[in-house]
């Protein structure tokens, strides 16, 4: 006797299910000009690679025992390629309830999906596109209930030490669902249709008694900007996919594998001749930061993260002879490059992401040290300062500086690290001490110069004075600093990042101290 009416009901019901919320909820997606989750998926995985989880799943009525209609699950999950590497994907589905938790089937004995991903040690990648809680589910239960949600939260914590974790904001995220946009090594929103919130327009109102609109309440120039809740944004939801693509290119599976090697045809012993010339001898003017990284790492192969924010660092991704790298750089286009509280966050993130993922850092130095006023200080930068101290001694991955320029104070010894793999270059522009002479002729001659006939002239000559014994050529007399042509520094990092390749092998697995965003 034949299964076959039984194997055509299997295919019955995954039709409901990939129906979604129905034909009114699918035409709202669209009208607001975002894709289904199903054709996200379908965009961003590589063809006919998905494999649902509870592909079954969700809430049927039945008249007669026949089943007569169905809500699927507000979340379609699932393995997948990405560019034939697995991958744990979980979408949200806001044509089902706006995405929001509910009466929509449960998981049961079934591992959820980021349960999976720990498990497969698999990277893990959310598009949430989810409400979080709603008050509706109330009355379908028939009760409240506890907010007990880090039964689930730890595993989401959990996780960050031991597989990459990539979130995508690709409509309005609310409630859990928003604090699981920021558990992630790296997260993504799309230009005019994600807004991200703990509680949407309607929740302030209740709570503050104003209007606001969804946009102006978490809006991309809220999150990738001003709160730095949001790493990067896209100006398609396609080009949110090849972001997150790219990013975990550079990363390992797990924390047990080492990161791929990438193409290495880019000559390691290139030396651009521009390099020579690109730190001008005047020290009031600036120039382009993002020029020297990509003559530095090979061609094409730097990803920035976080550009909107703490612009004063330049923090992303690149390789060297097809090494995956972590890459930061001061930039002197923005505030001189003083590392503000903004750019010591970036900072602190993208040094934990390599020493949890074993990715060397190669570091551009051009640190004019903390920056200070009323501003600094209001949003606390000896606290940020203490933090981004800790971290870098926290730290064991192999690091590399090249001080480029400028570096001073607590901020400039943040750009080396006294234990494990680290090496430190410096170009001839290089000047460094406790701080910069001009302020501090200021201040350690005060008396001096407000007691002479002639304040300024004193000032300038004590400053003159003490540049003239600011050559780094001295520091290197009686230390041992290494100053090299500018145009060596590929060789060198390129021969860096090799061997610390034998390093990084004895480093696998679990990172010393839990990976927290």
């Amino acid at each position: 006797m034949s299964w076959e009416n039984e194997v055509r009901e299997i295919e019955a019901r995954r039709t409901y299910r990939r129906e979604m919320g129905g034909e009114e909820g699918v035409a709202r997606q669209r009208a607001r000009g975002k894709l289904t989750v199903r054709e996200r998926i379908d965009t961003f995985v590589d063809p006919d690679s998905f494999r649902e989880f509870y592909s079954l799943a969700g809430s049927g009525r039945y008249e007669n025992n026949e089943l007569a209609s169905f809500t699927p699950r507000a979340s379609v999950d699932g393995f997948a390629r990405l560019d034939r590497r697995k991958v744990v994907v979980a979408a949200g589905d806001f044509t089902v309830r706006g995405g929001s938790g509910g009466d929509g089937g449960g998981l049961g004995l079934e591992l959820p999906p980021n349960e999976r991903a720990r498990e497969w040690r698999l990277p893990f990648v959310r598009l949430l596109d989810a409400a979080g809680g709603s008050v509706k589910s109330f009355e379908d239960i028939g009760r409240t209930y506890l907010p007990d949600g880090n039964i689930w939260s730890q595993i989401d914590v959990d996780i960050l030490s031991k597989i990459p974790v990539v979130s995508a904001v690709m409509g309005s995220v609310a409630g859990l669902p928003a604090i699981n946009a920021c558990l992630a090594h790296f997260n993504v929103m799309v230009k005019d249709t994600s807004q991200l919130f703990p509680g949407g327009p309607p929740v302030v109102k209740a709570a503050l008694g104003y209007d606001i609109s969804k946009e102006d309440l978490g809006g991309y120039h809220i999150h990738t900007r001003q709160s730095g809740s949001v790493d990067n944004l896209a100006n398609t939801e396609e080009e949110a996919f090849e972001m997150i693509r790219r990013f975990l290119s550079y990363l390992p599976s797990n924390v047990w594998e080492m990161a791929p090697r990438g193409a290495h045809d880019d000559d390691p012993a290139r030396a651009d001749e521009s390099l020579l010339e690109l730190i001008p001898r005047n020290r009031r003017a600036v120039y382009n930061a993002r020029r020297m990284i990509e003559s530095v790492l090979d061609h094409d192969s730097f990803f920035e993260i976080a550009p909107r924010y703490g612009r004063a660092r330049i923090t992303g991704l690149g390789r060297l002879h097809g090494y995956p790298v972590g890459v930061m750089a001061n930039d002197p286009r923005q505030k001189g490059g003083s590392t503000d509280v903004a750019a010591g966050n970036k900072v602190m993130r993208l040094l934990k992401l390599c020493d949890t993922f074993h990715l060397p850092i190669i570091s551009f130095a051009d640190e004019p040290g903390f920056m200070v006023g009323l501003e600094s200080e209001k949003q606390g930068i000896e606290r940020a300062g203490a933090a981004l101290v800790a971290t870098t001694c926290q730290s064991r991955m192999p690091w590399l500086t090249v001080v480029v320029g400028r570096l001073y104070g607590v901020a400039g010894q943040c750009q080396h690290r006294p234990t494990g793999m680290f090496r430190r270059y410096a170009w001839p522009s290089a000047s460094w001490g406790s701080m910069h002479i001009a302020g501090g002729a200021s201040a350690a001659y005060r008396r001096e110069i407000d007691s002479a006939d002639d304040p300024e002239a004193k000032r300038q000559e004590i400053e003159a004075r003490l540049n003239a014994i600011a050559s780094p050529f001295r520091t290197a007399e009686a230390t041992g600093q290494d100053i090299i042509d500018p145009r060596e520094t590929r060789a060198r990092a390129v021969e860096f990042v090799e061997d610390a390749q034998r390093v990084l092998s004895q480093q696998l697995g679990e990172p010393t101290i839990p990976y927290c965003p």
